[in-house]
């Protein structure tokens, strides 16, 4: 008569060998999270820098850290990060968040705007979720740079931002994407006149 196996030993090796796993897990969890965080504070520091149109001159994140605190400081706005870029304590430009739907999901961003609320200097994107190679590609220099130096001095309207060839138009809609044009154009819009109220106008 054969003895039955014992599956107390089985058992117990399974369980010591989650044990070890999970702390394994747990510790590079504990090494790796401050990584990330600090990865994305200086991509999302990178961002408004570009906002501003300020070269940090290096990909290196210390460099990037470095620029930013000595140009960059950070207020609250609507209850969201406001950027101001300042020297020798005198505002230069505003970094001025903006959000609203796009056609997969929401878009969220930052569009500079100078101390005298006439020109934009420039604009990144925070969040988007646009189809690559269509909706997607309002994160590309060519779109992009079109904001650069854009002046909103004479709007049409409670518009600044418009799409050719509607009347005014000053942004090239891009090809393909006419629909997620519309909304960065709207939402861009809509917060830009909303903080001009808020700061009584332009001068």
């Amino acid at each position: 008569m054969k003895k039955k196996k014992s599956l107390l030993y089985p058992a117990i090796f399974m369980l010591v060998l989650s044990l070890v796993l999970t702390a394994i897990l747990a510790a590079i969890n504990a090494y790796t999270t401050p990584i990330v965080e600090f990865n994305s504070e200086i991509e999302q520091k990178t961002k408004i820098l570009s906002v501003f149109d300020i070269d940090p001159g290096s990909t290196e994140p210390d460099v990037i850290d470095k620029v930013f605190n000595e140009n960059v400081v950070e207020e609250q706005y609507d209850g969201k990060p406001l950027y101001l870029y300042q020297k020798n304590g005198e505002t230069l430009a505003y970094g001025v968040p903006f959000d609203g739907p796009g056609l997969w999901g929401g878009i969220e961003g930052y569009v500079g705007l100078d101390a005298g609320l006439k020109t934009v200097t420039g604009i990144e994107f925070i969040k988007q979720e646009e189809t690559p190679g269509l909706g997607g590609r309002i994160e590309e220099p060519p779109y992009k740079n079109q904001f650069r130096n854009l002046d909103i001095s004479a709007p049409t309207g409670d518009r600044y931002v418009i799409n050719r060839p509607q009347e005014g138009g000053n942004i090239d809609a891009i090809s393909g994407a006419t629909q997620t044009s519309t909304f960065v154009q709207n939402m861009i819009n809509e917060d830009v006149k909303a903080f001009i109220d808020s700061r009584g106008g332009s001068n």
